[in-house]
């Protein structure tokens, strides 16, 4: 490990990103490059975290990761979240997968590790909130919105005076979308950051009363967009409140592995 002359790490953050999990033949994670390629773009160091491992394993891990990602996925289940029945169009998240990425999102959330939500990693965070409500399956929520699915190309509205505002430096921007749940009502921890032009909530991030350095969502898929744009932005957020807590980290215990 490298130090500089007042012993703070100069390595680059490591950031954690959750895997697509598939429970096919052979039980596998996945994760698309497009993930890795943002994270290194930004500064960081990028590491895959499979759904295993009890309480104490996975408080190990949110101790060792200086940020996280909760990527996409599939749909919750909403039973199993104690919310009431699961849409019958919901293609379902594992059970496992969904546990340890509801306890992973909690644990980012109360130990103030900087934490970036995409598409289904967004409304985790969201769902935190006891409060908060999901559409399952859009357009039949929503009469005649839009459509979100598929990669779909639409812009939304970056919400004036938010972290989400002042990292991208627009009002507007131009998103890649492939999802049919979303947000109906966010619970009180949250704020919204970008809305569609038809009013759905297409960013979150926690209300700054929390206290938290970087908790973050977004409906869209950022690393899917091109490099240069100011999606760019929003990984070196997270990237850049990574390397702050790495660095009060070292400075409290230079020995820190």
């Amino acid at each position: 490990m490298r130090m500089n002359e007042i012993g703070v790490r100069t390595e680059h953050p490591l950031i954690g990103i959750n895997g697509f999990y598939t429970e096919d033949d052979v039980p596998r994670v996945n994760l698309r490059m497009s993930y890795v390629d943002a994270v290194v773009r930004a500064g960081g160091v990028p590491i895959v975290i499979p759904p295993a491992g009890a309480e104490r394993e996975l408080m190990r891990l949110v101790g060792m990761l200086d940020g996280l990602i909760l990527s996409g996925g599939d749909d919750f289940d909403m039973q199993r979240l104690g919310r009431g029945p699961t849409h019958a169009a919901a293609l379902v998240t594992p059970a496992s997968k969904q546990d340890f990425d509801m306890r992973l999102a909690e644990l980012a959330l109360e130990t103030k590790l900087p934490v970036l939500g995409i598409c289904y990693g967004m409304q985790a965070l969201a769902l935190c909130d006891p409060a908060t409500t999901l559409l399952q399956h859009l357009p039949e929520d929503r009469p005649g919105c839009q459509e979100h699915g598929g990669r779909q190309r639409h812009p939304v509205t970056v919400t004036p005076a938010t972290k989400l505002a002042r990292l991208c430096g627009v009002e507007r921007l131009n998103v890649i979308s492939s999802h049919h749940q979303a947000i109906g009502q966010l619970g009180p921890s949250w704020q919204t950051a970008a809305l569609d032009d038809e009013g759905l909530i297409e960013a979150i991030e926690l209300n700054p009363s929390a206290g938290h350095p970087f908790a973050l969502g977004v409906q869209w898929h950022p690393e899917a967009a091109p490099e240069g744009t100011p999606h760019d932005r929003i990984f070196r957020g997270l990237v850049g409140a990574a390397g702050m807590l790495a660095a009060r980290r070292d400075l409290s215990s230079p020995t820190r592995p």
